[in-house]
């Protein structure tokens, strides 16, 4: 037997032997037999705990590099017709690296959203860092179009409401399913796209009057695969259940917990209460009492609600509609802590001393009943002098304490330093015909930081009892932000005037001193912005590694369990580590726990693309009635094709295609997130404030289309070329000529290496 290998020459056998990864080639590369292969695995554990290598498959590779043969998704072409594709596996930290697909003269030809399984070759280039070629297309479910059909002598046409598809779809004749002259409807591709003419499809569902104001939500459910409707052995499950007794719960009905919501809140899951502690040991200490639903009494391991709930994953919020992870007869009774009303629940006891640092905790399951049910306004008022009638019975005995042990977590709060955002939320009222009223400011209240950070203590009491009792659970992970976003965020505080030192160990209080470096100053929001681009996203998974933004080392979702799968999960595991009940975490749940955190984070996305869709739509709605109207507005956005706009009145995003701003050829910058024009010097880049005109709004789609009139408020400068003669056409089509040629070159360059 040789020697074990080191860290380092696993690690170069690894980068060197790509297709060699497994702990069995590893083990016959070094010639490592017998026993000696736990030694060899405890290292293969080492550097998987230390971020060196990501297990997938029982092979071993660099968390932060694709495998040599991957399945990939093709993606849109950019203007030069070339074609690029994302990995659909990937572990590394920062966003996914961007893939340049290389076809032979007798490939296929590939289409948008199309799976293959392609051979990946790393290459140093300024726009991708993988190039691939095609080993065999994947089979997959044919083309899904949503959108507005159009009858024909021949059929008809289909306009699709997706921003991102700017072709039509022809429907042959019979192909309509009775479809009629503008209906919103659902087609499928009915064939192989032709080279000539437009893409068949044939209509599968039809969805009603598109402009109808309570269709816009409809859409965003309808084109993102949120289920809506809820199986009927799902609903009878629901209706059978009954409310939970008093049984072996500790009794907390005498505990004033009360619930604070927005004022159109839909359910009441967590309910607090506060108390000044009376140790002498703890003095100015404080005890907070949180109390969660207790969903997993309804929800059991394996039954027709829990594979319902997972396969929904959370509850999708629209301004106009809930879509809920559970049926309203738990979601918003049984499950709901109504006022006066005896209710299950899991709940947390936490001792804080006077600088708000946890002592202790006592998780236990019980039985409660809500003292009152409030909502923020009222209690913000009620704490600065004007209580109504609800809050004043309630102001010296709950509310006031509250807000004394609000006042302690400040100061913990103050000294951990989680990231501290300054961007402004605004909500969209409708009205009762669901047609758009206005776009408001979201105030924050002391009120909301209130509950906030009594969950957030919450959450980190239950991930560390479950590691305590080591009990397997789900972890809310938000991973610090990646070298390259890094590099992009300090160009543009340096480009501010602002510094963002280099060479240490990033954390949130170092992007704290930017933001109050940019506080005050007309580059406040760019720095926010940017700020909050540079971050990665958080995510679900079984292992820990912290929360970067939250600036915690554990951190667990205990919270919400009526709106998101992972809190149930928590609870169950919760009550298997204490023994509760039958209704912990079972034997299936532990072995799909890695594919539950990735298909609920994966829920989690979809839901947030779609709420963001349903709002642009409201939005180009709202806006579609002030066409040629001029707003101010911030670049919040750079592309190739063009700068997006966020327009200060709404938060409304627009474009501002390249095309509309001048004749000359832009140059554009991916790294520094800017557009140059190469005759005027015209310069576009992230936060920088400019005037525009609403020159299209298109609610189906939701797509603003602007005009740029002032840039940090000059006016465009002239000599774009569009008063000179064969400006438009020399101009540009040289320039980008030149640009071409130059991308051929690189690429020739490329094949002969």
């Amino acid at each position: 037997m040789k020697q074990i290998p080191s860290k380092d020459e696993v690690l170069k056998w690894i980068s060197d032997n790509p297709t060699l990864t497994s702990k069995r080639d590893i083990a016959k590369a070094f010639g490592i037999k017998g026993a000696a292969r736990i030694d060899l695995k405890r290292i293969l554990r080492q550097l998987e705990d230390e971020g060196h290598l990501a297990k997938r498959n029982k092979t071993y590779r660099d968390p932060d590099s694709l495998p040599p043969v991957s399945v990939l998704q093709i993606t849109s072409p950019n203007e030069d017709g070339d074609l690029y594709a994302k990995p659909m596996e990937w572990q590394g930290a920062g966003d996914a690296p961007r893939i340049l697909f290389i076809a032979k003269s007798s490939d296929q030809a590939l289409k948008p959203g199309e799976r293959i399984l392609a051979r990946l070759t790393e290459v140093q280039d300024d726009d991708h860092r993988y190039e691939a070629r095609l080993i065999r297309r994947i089979g997959t479910n044919p083309v899904r179009i949503l959108g507005v059909f159009r009858k024909g002598a021949d059929g008809g046409r289909i306009t699709p409401i997706d921003k991102g598809q700017d072709k039509e779809w022809q429907v042959p004749a019979g192909a309509e399913d009775g479809a009629k002259d503008g209906e919103l409807v659902e087609a499928q591709q009915s064939g192989p796209k032709s080279r000539m003419g437009l893409p068949r499809a044939r209509i599968v569902a039809r969805l009603g009057d598109p402009s109808a104001a309570r269709a816009v939500s409809l859409i965003a459910i309808h084109q993102h695969g949120i289920p809506d409707a809820f199986p009927d052995a799902v609903i009878a499950q629901a209706d059978a259940a009954h409310p939970a007794k008093l049984g072996k719960r500790e009794d907390l009905r005498d505990v004033p917990l009360i619930t604070i919501d927005p004022h159109d809140a839909r359910d009441h899951d967590d309910a607090i209460y506060a108390q000044a502690d009376d140790d002498p040991k703890n003095p100015g200490g404080y005890i907070v009492w949180v109390a969660i639903a207790d969903v997993a009494h309804y929800v059991t391991p394996g039954s027709a609600l829990d594979n319902e709930a997972r396969k929904r994953g959370n509850s999708s919020y629209f301004p106009d509609r809930v879509v809920p992870m559970l049926p309203d007869r738990l979601s918003g009774d049984l499950c709901s802590l109504h006022e006066g009303v005896e209710r299950a629940c899991m709940a947390v006891r936490m001792v804080l001393n006077a600088q708000g640092k946890k002592l202790s905790h006592r998780f236990t399951r019980g039985l409660m009943k809500s003292y009152a049910s409030l909502n923020y306004q009222e209690v913000q008022q009620a704490q600065d002098g004007a209580s109504n009638d609800k809050c004043a019975p309630h102001m010296d005995t709950i509310i006031a304490p509250l807000y004394g042990a609000y006042a302690a977590c400040k100061l913990a709060r103050a000294d951990r330093q989680p990231l501290d955002l300054d961007l402004p939320e605004r909500k969209i009222i409708l009205s009762d015909e669901g047609r758009v009223e206005s776009v408001n400011f979201v105030d924050r209240l002391d009120a909301h930081r209130l509950v906030e950070e009594f969950m957030i203590l919450a959450n980190v009491a239950a991930a560390e009892e479950l590691n305590r009792l080591k009990q397997p659970l789900l972890f809310r992970v938000h991973e610090e932000p990646s070298p390259e976003k890094l590099d992009a965020l300090r160009e543009v505080a340096q480009a501010s005037g602002f510094t963002l030192a280099k060479g240490q160990v990033l954390q949130t209080r170092h992007l704290n001193g930017l933001l109050k470096q940019a506080q005050g100053t007309e580059f406040n929001e760019l720095v926010n912005i940017s700020t909050l681009r540079s971050m990665t996203q958080a995510y679900y998974n079984p292992e820990n590694f912290g929360h970067f933004g939250l600036a915690l080392k554990n951190y667990a979702h205990f919270t919400s369990p009526i709106r998101r799968y992972s809190d149930l999960i928590v609870h169950r595991a919760l009550i298997a580590g204490h023994g509760w009940g039958k209704d912990g975490l079972s034997p299936a749940d532990i072995n799909d726990l890695e594919a539950t955190a990735t298909h609920i984070s994966t829920t989690e996305r979809r839901s947030m693309v779609a709420e963001r869709d349903t709002k642009d739509r409201y939005l180009a709605s709202f806006l579609s009635e002030r066409v040629g109207d001029e707003f101010n507005g911030r670049i919040a956005g750079i592309a190739r094709f063009g700068a997006f706009v966020k327009l200060e009145e709404t938060g409304a995003d627009g474009l501002v295609p390249i095309s509309t701003i001048g004749a000359e050829y832009f140059n554009f910058d991916a790294e520094a997130q800017t557009i140059t024009g190469e005759r005027t010097g015209l310069k576009l880049a992230l936060g920088v404030p400019v005037t525009v005109r609403l020159a299209e709004a298109t609610p189906i789609t939701g797509g603003l289309m602007l005009e740029l009139l002032t840039v940090d408020g000059k006016d465009l400068p002239r000599g774009g070329g569009k008063g000179r003669k064969g400006g438009r056409s020399g101009g540009r089509k040289a320039a980008r000529s030149r640009h071409k040629s130059a991308k051929i070159k690189k690429k020739v360059s490329r094949t002969r290496r």
